[in-house]
């Protein structure tokens, strides 16, 4: 965190104190967005979770029974294994990806799809049919647990990021930014009232300096026509000359 004494090298004029206040208001207003973001990430990163451990419970119920199933299977039918060897030559569930966009975020999503073809149709005709078609089923349904589960667990690692870095700048934004923009301005504004009161205090100065200056050209010019009996010609307003600058109180 920076220093209570850091603030932006500017020089005070009102200018600058406007262009200050612009940025105070946009760093407040990306404050908002950004804090927005974060909840808006967080409440799905909370769903995902609450998805994760639902999917990883009913992952571990179909592994059991897939398990269990295979060993009847095996029972039933005997060694399956070289008879599903024989008939693998393509995928029979295959994955396909696509993308949810969550605050600005593109989440990868991953779905399961099953082209149609069965290699397996005839597998077990002999014996063990139904075994065999039970094994299938929940191993298939295995698998599709196994595809949602991977796209849910790369979800919740690629919102963790964007959460943490969401999270520092909110952060630097609130705690480093905005402080730093209002004690520039508060400086600006100090530097420009003290300005303004040296500048009054100058022009008090100069105001009471010239009423002096009056009082005593005035008291000299009484003093010249009591000595002068009031022979004294009064000035002509007409002639030429410089007047003084008369100054309002």
């Amino acid at each position: 965190m920076s220093g209570q004494g850091d603030k932006i090298n500017v020089f005070p004029s009102r200018m600058a104190l406007q262009i200050m206040k612009g940025r105070l208001k946009g760093a407040q207003k990306g404050h908002s967005l950004l804090k927005k973001k974060a909840d808006a990430l967080t409440m799905r990163f909370r769903q995902i979770l609450a998805k994760i451990i639902e999917t990883k419970t009913l992952m571990g119920e179909v592994m059991k029974q897939a398990t269990f199933s295979l060993t009847e299977a095996v029972y039933a039918a005997g060694d399956i294994g070289p008879v599903v060897m024989q008939n693998v030559d393509k995928a029979q569930t295959k994955v396909r990806s696509k993308k949810d966009n969550v605050a600005g975020v593109t989440l990868p999503v991953f779905e399961s799809y099953t082209d149609g073809s069965d290699t397996f149709q005839w597998t077990g005709l002999s014996r063990g049919g139904q075994q065999v078609a039970r094994c299938k089923e929940f191993f298939s349904k295995a698998v599709t647990l196994m595809v949602e589960l991977a796209s849910l667990q790369t979800s919740f690692i690629t919102l963790d990021e964007v959460i943490k870095i969401t999270n520092r700048r909110v952060n630097a934004i609130e705690h480093v930014i905005i402080p730093r923009i209002e004690r520039t301005i508060a400086y600006i504004t100090t530097e420009l009232d003290e300005r303004e009161r040296e500048e009054f205090y100058r022009l008090k100065k100069i105001q009471e300096k010239k009423k002096e200056m009056r009082a005593k050209k005035e008291a000299a010019l009484a003093l010249l026509n009591t000595t002068d009996g009031g022979s004294r010609e009064a000035p002509n307003l007409l002639a030429s000359g410089v007047d003084e600058d008369i100054l309002f109180t």
